[in-house]
């Protein structure tokens, strides 16, 4: 008869964060409050009902994001929009998160595309990076090597950085890697290497290099472009960029952390992607980010699949 090895398929939020709340969601939308400032943001997920009243929405927030009407991304391309803001909501703020020894600031800034320069629900994995990196027995008496591709603003990159770690920060977008430099100096974090380039072409030549990485962070869009007009489709291009990672990836220690936010996308899809490519993996762990609103409603926000290994 034949078996399968177990995996660990759950939800996963935290309850660390201080300076971010998910206060309510519905009709499309969600009431976040990120440090002293709520904002109202697009979710296209949330199409129930909201909890409080939208006179409640208009009163409390402080800005609110609109997307351009009957204007569709298109590949390379993300929706843009306009944030209405009220008197004395700054261009820019800044919010902290704390975890044990890990203590991280995240520069804010209201963006045409509704980002804001953090996405909260990653903050379980830093937990992780950082608790693999200083918990790493093989590697304690050296600096793990970790790679992070489409790193954005670098949450990740500062946890792994808190840690101890040799970091590697790649992102196409230069400005993106210019506020995650702020970022770094407002953590009081330094030597991070910052790579502007195409997260597949930087991959395929550290393979050729013969470089080895002990930990891998993979957290990468549904369409983006690189610097060099370089086209990134998520259904396209995700699998030849595990099967490189693996190639990357240190065989007896190495840790892999993967995050998808393509709608429509299983957490099983990372799944055998993953167990295609690496084979069984005691402890890997699979399934979706989620916060919860004030009415204990559960916003999902993604899929993961993380392991590590020695």
């Amino acid at each position: 008869m034949q078996t399968f090895k177990e995996v660990i398929m759950e939800m996963l939020t935290t309850t660390d964060w201080t300076d971010y709340e998910l206060i309510d969601t519905g009709n499309r939308e969600k009431l976040e409050r990120f440090g002293k400032y709520i904002l109202i943001r697009p979710e296209p997920q949330a199409v129930w009902q909201k909890a409080l009243p939208e006179s409640e929405w208009e009163k409390i927030s402080h800005a609110r994001y609109v997307r351009i009407k009957g204007k569709k991304p298109t590949a390379g391309e993300g929706e843009r929009g306009s944030w209405t803001r009220k008197p004395g909501m700054p261009d820019r703020w800044i919010i902290g998160y704390r975890y044990r020894q890990m203590n991280l600031n995240f520069r804010l800034g209201l963006t045409a595309f509704g980002h804001i320069g953090v996405f909260p629900e990653q903050a379980i994995n830093w937990n992780y990076i950082y608790e693999t990196i200083t918990k790493g027995s093989k590697l304690t008496t050296q600096n793990m090597k970790v790679l992070n591709l489409f790193a954005y603003t670098g949450g990740a990159s500062l946890a792994a950085k808190a840690a101890g770690a040799d970091v590697v920060h790649v992102d196409s977008v230069k400005p993106v890697i210019t506020w995650a430099k702020e970022m770094m100096e407002a953590s009081g974090l330094d030597n991070i290497r910052w790579v502007v380039e195409d997260a597949m072409n930087f991959v395929r030549r550290e393979v050729k290099r013969g470089n080895l990485y002990d930990g891998i962070i993979l957290d990468p869009p549904a369409y983006g472009r690189g610097p060099d007009g370089e086209k990134w489709i998520l259904e396209d291009s995700v699998d030849e960029i595990i099967a490189i990672s693996k190639e990357l990836l240190t065989p007896e220690h190495g840790f892999f952390v993967l995050s998808l936010y393509s709608m429509g996308f299983s957490a099983l899809i990372p799944e055998n992607l993953v167990k295609t490519r690496f084979g069984d993996i005691p402890g890997l762990q699979s399934g979706e980010f989620f916060f919860a609103d004030r009415a204990k409603r559960n916003l999902p926000l993604g899929t993961f699949l993380r392991f590590a290994k020695g």
